[in-house]
């Protein structure tokens, strides 16, 4: 056992962390007791989520002193040269470990007796919430980089002492003295050990574990074997294998960079050696993987915090979020498509057979994956659904060559605690952010500010929230960036995209015996309007002053007249709007981590990938608008079926008209044709002028189909 603790299984699927920064070697001793730590960590949190009770605020105070022991061991404070000198490093690190724990446990035991004050702190007390603070900002500079510790330093700056000069809509009164900041940074819900940690230390957790372990039972390899047997016969086969092995790896994994470091080690070269050009095999694994964090079960940690914030079911979530993403890795294969026809690749007849990819490990991999998913429409807890599939896990590897033994039990708990690092500091320190947001109203009036410059537009707001993104996603991470967009710009969406219903229901004359009990508020013009049809264009303006005189008001009335369906759905949309945006920093140049990463292996410029790459994943732009103007997310299911049909041609002739080529050779006219086609097809419109897009793109393939025989036959 002890040659096993410390020891991490050879396997490409490597955490975040060890892609985005410099970790020290885990050698010896220290290889010892980060094994013993993180197979402890893991324990505890198998234990604390399945059998045993903890308050939130002692569960997360766990979560973090587990992790961030770890941290510190494993991510260095500095990266000094001499041996020597990195032996200091690391007794400075066992320190600061050390600190954080005691710290953050005289913390929690001190929590009854800080209330009985009044909330107020003693000097110890001062300190270690100090201590703990700093703590969460320096392992999140360690594992993320500079970008959060910079907000999370103004954030908190801002609530004490510079909000209070500075001009304008975001003057923040006279600030709030240092001890309530410190008091609410620790203890409050939306701060370090609350809600946003509850899920790090729940479902994102036992999650990760359930990959952890599927990873270690030879999930990786299955994976590749699958895709190969699933599409490697098609026509530019490759680049298809990595789009699928992507799309699956995403089903455990939930880490675009993490996606493209395991699969495109093995499918760019494979892309490579099948004739696609080095950078648009590169370009595809980056675009592929960064689909796997939009591909339920598990969306990276996004999901489980979007059902937080939105108080919407997870499995409501994922179930949403199954045909989109289907829609997205379609897109990314309709440009490896064309790539092979242009370039005149055939498929690859070397895929395994079925029964033989099932021995050798598929059925340790469809099984847990197939549980899971029933666990889940079961009505299980997703926290104990992850439990029951990772057991479901170990029994089913031994079907299979790859029988997970007690050594291979501690080696998946092992890696289940590293590839949690950087995801658990990271959502307890954004708590830090999160809670100046919410104290001083700042989400508010930022969501009131995109609502003014986008003119009540919808699409402006769209762009808006879309280029936010693009610059927090130059430095965060897409939780991180997910989580302060929705902050402070989901809600501004949800009233722009409930906005049209609204003005329906009062056109139409709409209004239950709640609604009226609300009116006695309104001016008695303004009440007696209601609750009578009009013209739109009455409505409209009644709506608008609504809006400006009383927005308190509208929004109660708004959710009174409103089916909750229709509410749950727009909110929904809006959350998988920003969500969805969030992933564009993964592919999008200047900063494009998961394009660098498929960069690296494929010997390309990294720049030059990144743009590729973006070309490529044109589907996180294309679909949220789906998401925006159409029921794709919580309507009727023919509803949502027909959007889906109509959108598969509709992508398919955005990505010809982007690449000018089709079956044949597509001059700029036709291109247009493309482009409107595809248009067409994904228009909010009647159904007839997506038919008539459908039609257009069909005769479309078929004129290219022509050209490219007669092309053939001259050759």
């Amino acid at each position: 056992m002890t040659d096993t603790i410390g020891k991490l299984p050879e396997d490409p699927e490597i955490d975040l962390g060890e892609v985005q920064a410099r970790i020290r070697p885990a050698t010896g001793m220290l290889g010892f007791a980060l094994g013993v730590i993180g197979v402890s960590v893991s324990l505890a949190h198998i234990y604390f989520n399945t059998l045993g009770t903890l308050s939130t605020l002692w569960l997360t105070a766990w979560h973090f002193v587990g992790f961030g022991m770890m941290c510190t061991l494993l991510y260095p404070m500095l990266h000094p040269a001499g041996a020597t000198a990195r032996r200091w490093v690391l007794a400075i690190d066992i320190l600061i470990g050390i600190a954080t724990i005691t710290a953050t446990i005289f913390l929690m035991l001190q929590w009854d007796a800080i209330n009985d004050r009044g909330v107020k702190l003693t000097p110890a007390e001062w300190a270690a919430s100090i201590i703990v603070i700093v703590a969460a900002i320096e392992l999140t500079r360690r594992t993320t980089g500079w970008i959060i510790p910079i907000l999370i330093v103004l954030a908190l700056t801002y609530v004490v002492w510079w909000g209070a000069l500075i001009p304008g809509v975001f003057r923040f009164g006279g600030g709030l003295h240092t001890e309530t900041v410190l008091f609410r940074s620790v203890f409050a819900d939306e701060g370090m050990f609350g809600n946003i940690s509850r899920i790090s230390a729940t479902v994102v957790f036992m999650f990760i574990l359930f990959a952890a372990f599927l990873v270690r039972s030879g999930a990786s390899a299955v994976i590749i074997d699958l895709a190969r047997l699933a599409v490697g016969r098609l026509k530019g086969g490759p680049g298809l294998v990595a789009v699928f092995a992507s799309g699956l790896t995403g089903t455990i994994s939930g880490s675009a960079v993490a996606n493209t470091a395991s699969t495109g080690s093995i499918t760019i070269p494979l892309m490579k050696r099948a004739g696609f050009p080095p950078r648009f095999a590169a370009g595809v694994e980056a675009s592929a993987s960064t689909g796997g964090q939009l591909m339920p079960p598990i969306m990276g940690a996004g999901a489980f915090v979007m059902s937080n914030l939105t108080a919407v079911p997870y499995t409501t979530i994922i179930a949403v979020s199954a045909l989109p993403a289907v829609l997205y890795f379609l897109s990314v294969g309709f440009f490896v498509r064309i790539e092979a026809k242009r370039q005149d690749l055939q498929g690859a007849d070397d895929a395994p057979p079925f029964v033989e990819v099932l021995r050798s490990g598929g059925i340790a991999f469809l099984l847990p994956i197939a549980l899971l998913i029933y666990l889940l429409i079961d009505g299980f807890t997703p926290t104990y659904a992850a439990g029951f599939a990772t057991i479901a896990v170990i029994g089913a590897s031994w079907m299979t060559p790859n029988r997970m033994g007690p050594r291979a039990i501690v080696e998946a708990l092992q890696l289940g605690a590293r590839n949690m690092i950087s995801t658990a500091v990271l959502l307890v320190a954004i708590g830090l952010v999160v809670n100046v947001v919410t104290t001083t109203g700042v989400g508010n009036t930022l969501a009131l500010l995109i609502k003014t410059w986008s003119g009540n537009s919808l699409l402006i707001a769209l762009v808006l929230i879309a280029l936010a993104s693009l610059i927090l996603g130059m430095g965060l991470p897409v939780t991180a960036a997910y989580i302060i967009l929705a902050t402070v710009s989901a809600s501004a969406l949800y009233d722009l995209m409930t906005s049209t219903q609204m003005i329906d229901a009062i056109a139409a004359g709409v209004l239950p015996d709640a609604a009226k009990t609300m009116l006695l508020l309104a001016p008695p013009d303004i009440a007696g309007a209601f609750g009578k049809p009009m013209p739109l264009a009455d409505a409209q303006a009644l709506a608008a002053r609504l809006t400006v005189e009383a927005p308190d008001l509208y929004l109660a009335l708004r959710d009174q007249m409103l089916d909750p369906a229709v509410l749950t759905a727009a909110l929904l949309s809006a959350h998988l709007i920003i969500f969805w945006l969030s992933q564009d920093s993964n592919v999008t140049p200047p900063v494009c981590l998961a394009a660098f990463t498929a960069a690296a292996i494929a010997g390309t410029p990294p720049m030059a990938t990144g743009l590729t790459a973006w070309k490529i994943a044109k589907g996180l732009y294309v679909i949220p608008l789906l998401f925006a103007y159409t029921a794709f997310i919580g309507g009727p299911p023919e509803e949502v079926l027909a959007i889906f049909l109509f959108a598969i041609p509709g992508l398919y002739a955005i990505s010809a008209a982007l690449q000018g080529y089709l079956e044949a050779p597509l001059n700029w006219a036709l291109r247009i044709v493309a482009l409107a086609a595809g248009a067409a097809c994904l228009w909010p419109a009647d159904w007839y002028v997506h038919v008539a897009g459908a039609l257009l793109f069909a005769a479309l393939f078929a004129w290219s189909v022509r050209c490219d025989r007669r092309s053939r036959a001259g050759a």
